[in-house]
């Protein structure tokens, strides 16, 4: 990871114009400069942590909090039909800024964008006992 800021922590500084639509003294949220849909907003702790596991709980839970507040807010400023919350964590989940970041994007009848489940390409196919085995990994059983 580089030394340099990151363009979100530039933002955060006010370094970087951006449109600010929530700030708190540990989370912003702002446009995304490159939307996939009108009202595409990121949601970033104000720190610059890289992954989901580096963010205290403390800190998560204020990022969690905002997502929560504004995908009602997003929605009925767009008249948005749903919206698609999501995170690209780590560059090969397709991460472009090394700054933890939750995507709330505002969708529409008809908009011709997929599920999330589209966004992993090629489904595994496993076996119950392969399933058994990463289920028993994640619970540490």
């Amino acid at each position: 990871m580089s030394d340099d800021p990151t363009i979100f922590e530039q933002i955060v500084a006010g370094d970087i114009p951006a449109r600010i639509v929530y700030e708190t003294d540990t989370v912003a949220a702002f446009l995304d400069a490159n939307p996939l849909a009108p009202g595409h907003t990121l949601v970033v702790p104000k720190e610059p942590h890289e992954r989901l596991e580096d963010i205290p709980d403390d800190e998560a839970a204020a990022v969690w909090a905002a997502v929560q507040e504004l995908v009602p807010q997003i929605a009925a400023a767009v008249d948005a039909d749903a919206t698609t919350v999501g995170v690209n964590d780590g560059e090969a989940a397709g991460q472009e800024v090394p700054h933890a970041h939750v995507h709330i994007v505002p969708r529409f009848e008809g908009d011709g964008g997929g599920p999330i489940h589209a966004a992993a390409g090629d489904r595994p196919d496993l076996s119950e006992d392969e399933l058994d085995g990463i289920a028993a990994d994640i619970s540490g059983e």
